[in-house]
Order: C-alpha cells, then sequence, then structure tokens
C-alpha cells in the first residue's frame, strides 16, 4: 500500500507514469481534489486546466459548471460534487477477487490496483473519463454542480441552453458492463399540522397523531406485494420529524418531512393528488419534484453502449435505478435519446469504503470512446 505524496494532483510515484496514463492521471488528481456539494470550485479549476491544456474552449458558468463545448452529436456530462466523508486517497494493490467491480471483472490478472477515495465511484471515476474522451473525440463536456442535493447544476443548463444535443450520455456509476435506461422520480414534502394543547389523557388527536395517522394512510395506499419489483413501486420515506408543544404553551405542533419515490407509471402531480387526499388535518407544503423517466434499450445510445460493451469483450446489462440522476432533468427538458453510464460498484456509493478499481476505469474509458465515436459518426 501506498500513499499519493507530492504535489496536488501528480501520480503516485511508484506507479510509473505510461501505466497510468492521462486518464488515470486525471482521475487520481479529481479524487485529491475535496469537492462537498457547494465546494465543487477547485475541482472545476482542475477540469477547466485540463481541457486548456488540449486547446478546448472551455469556462465556469454561473452555476458553477465546467462547459467545454464540441460536437453537439454527444453531451458528455456527469457531476463534479460528492457527498461529505473523508477517505484517505490511496492506490493499493490487492488481490483481484477482493476488489469490488460493478460487475463482471475486465481482465484475468490476479492483482488489480484500486483508487481508494471519497468520489473515486460516484462519480469522478466518469467524470475523469468522459473529459478525456471528449478531448479524444471532440464531442461537448459539461461537468455540472450540486447534483448530490438539489441538481442545481444540471437546471441551470438545461434553462440556459438554447437546443438541446443530439443525444445525452450523463455520468454515474453502473459497472463498466452496465447501460442505466431508467430513474426514479421523486417528490419531496413537509407535512405541517397544529392542535390546541390539552391533557394527554384526553382521546382528541393531537397535532402529531394528525401527522402519523396522514403518513400511515399514505403508506397503505402506496402498499404493494413483496414481489412488485422495487423500481415498479411508489416508495414512502419519513426522513425527518418534530413535534411538541409551543412554547406559550398553547399549542401542539408537529412537522414531518417525507419522500416519495415515483416509478414511470406516474407523474409527481399524480402521486400529491393522491397524497393530498388523505389529509384530513394539517397541509403539505410540496417544495422538490423531479419526474421519473425510463429510456428505450433500442435508442441510438443504448445500441452503440452495447455494441461497445461486447467490443470490449464485456457481457451488457440494462439497468434500471431506483434512485434519481441528472438524468431525470435532463429527459424532462430535451427530447433526445441518453443512458447513464460509468465505472464502479453503485453500492459503495456515499460508502466509507468507497473505491473503484482501476482496470474496471480503463474498460470504461474504452466502452465511452468507442460509443461517443459510433455517435459521432452515424
Amino acid at each position: 500500500m501506498s500513499g499519493l505524496e507530492g504535489d496536488e494532483g501528480t501520480a503516485p510515484e511508484h506507479v510509473p507514469a505510461e501505466a497510468f496514463g492521462e486518464a488515470r492521471e486525471l482521475l487520481v488528481k479529481l479524487v485529491r481534489i475535496p469537492s462537498v456539494t457547494g465546494e465543487e470550485r477547485a475541482a472545476a479549476a482542475q477540469l477547466v486546466d485540463f481541457f486548456e491544456g488540449h486547446d478546448r474552449e472551455v469556462w465556469i458558468d454561473d452555476a458553477g459548471n465546467v462547459r467545454a463545448p464540441g460536437d453537439d452529436g454527444v453531451l458528455l456530462t456527469s457531476h463534479v460534487d460528492t457527498v461529505p466523508g473523508d477517505i484517505p486517497v490511496r492506490v493499493e494493490t490487492m488481490a483481484a477477487e477482493a476488489a469490488r467491480y460493478g460487475g463482471n471483472r475486465p481482465t484475468d490478472s490476479d492483482e488489480v490496483e484500486v483508487l481508494h477515495g471519497r468520489g473515486s465511484v460516484d462519480a469522478k471515476g466518469v467524470l475523469a473519463a468522459m473529459a478525456v474522451v471528449a478531448v479524444r473525440t471532440g464531442a461537448s463536456f459539461i461537468g455540472v454542480t450540486g447534483e448530490e442535493v438539489d441538481s442545481r447544476g444540471s437546471r441551470h443548463v438545461v434553462a440556459d441552453r438554447e437546443a438541446h444535443p443530439d443525444a445525452v450520455i450523463n455520468g454515474e456509476p453502473s459497472g463498466w458492463e452496465g447501460i442505466t435506461l431508467g430513474y426514479r422520480g421523486l417528490l419531496a414534502g413537509t407535512y405541517v399540522a397544529t392542535s390546541e394543547s390539552g391533557h394527554s389523557s384526553r382521546p382528541e388527536n393531537n397535532a402529531i397523531q394528525d401527522a402519523l395517522d396522514w403518513w400511515e394512510r399514505v403508506e397503505a395506499e402506496f402498499a404493494h406485494d413483496e414481489w412488485v419489483p422495487v423500481f415498479e413501486r411508489v416508495t414512502c420515506k419519513p426522513v425527518d420529524i418534530d413535534g411538541g408543544v409551543s412554547e406559550d404553551g398553547l399549542s401542539v405542533e408537529a412537522t414531518m418531512d417525507v419522500q416519495l419515490r415515483v416509478p414511470p407509471e406516474y407523474t409527481t402531480d399524480e402521486i400529491r393528488e393522491i397524497a393530498d387526499g388523505y389529509l384530513e388535518r394539517g397541509t403539505v407544503h410540496w417544495h422538490d419534484r423531479v419526474e421519473p423517466v425510463m429510456m428505450s434499450p433500442r435508442t441510438p445510445v443504448a445500441r452503440a453502449f452495447r455494441a461497445a460493451i461486447r467490443g470490449e469483450g464485456g457481457e451488457p446489462r440494462l439497468l434500471r435505478k431506483t434512485g434519481t440522476s441528472d438524468m431525470n432533468v435532463f429527459a424532462k427538458h430535451w427530447d433526445c435519446p441518453m443512458v447513464t453510464y460509468g465505472p464502479g460498484d453503485s453500492d459503495l456509493d456515499h460508502a466509507p469504503d468507497e473505491h473503484l478499481a482501476l482496470d474496471e476505469y480503463d474498460a470504461a474509458v474504452r466502452v465511452l470512446e468507442r460509443a461517443t465515436d459510433r455517435l459521432l459518426e452515424d
């Protein structure tokens, strides 16, 4: 095991430069720079330096996004920000069987190099790969901000661009053989209720009970048998609750933050209408809506990735994710084919042991380049 000593952004001394190559070197540089949501500026500057070093037009826009326009036959885009978490950045050689892959291993080697660090999987692996492929192919590139919190970067992009690209490749970990075609949507809100204070022996509901009763009715409405795939369910999750007697002692107050994940058979408006229909007391302020997305496996983008993965000796896997991503935002505003792709095991997203096998990263770079070249040639 060895740390990454030396100047910021340099490859570890124990790894020969020719073994790392430009793609690995950029990955290590980006992972070494902390970029928790709201603090992406330094990592964005590193991407600007990379594109300027290849004589590409590039700038940072008002939302902090890195914009490197090119051939809009393909837009390569992933997010610069990460969740919090201090994971020492290091490259470790380990037995291949002990390394975590997002599917099958792309090589037969007994030992592999693994990069540890926050963002190595989510999503600096694919972010670095996309920047390198954009330079090699001439495709457009955008590194967006805020994906882990509110997707402010992608929302700014769709509002700012006059025309959509011909195709979008969004970057999130899917495993080097995985192609993500769908994401559930999100409806988030805050329930608020107030009731008169009184002795706890009284039988009437107080505001806390009103909140719990409403949520129980909502959960019952969307209950499913276990055989229904999670992607096809509306799942309900309370994420915060607060309640008690007010400071003046005259009322009982309750607030509850809730999230409902929305499968493609619904819109967020339909789910909101159903949830509101169970309100007997109290109100809900719905403050975040992200529509679900499901792309066809027969689009030119999906076909290009299947061919590219097979060209690298892999077996393509078509995926549906139960969360959300910036692909939801792009799909709502742009009428063009898209997929989400990226190296790494998505179970390591936000995890304390987040790490990326570098042979999987190499394979993903090759797949991205093959797929992008094919789309730009068509």
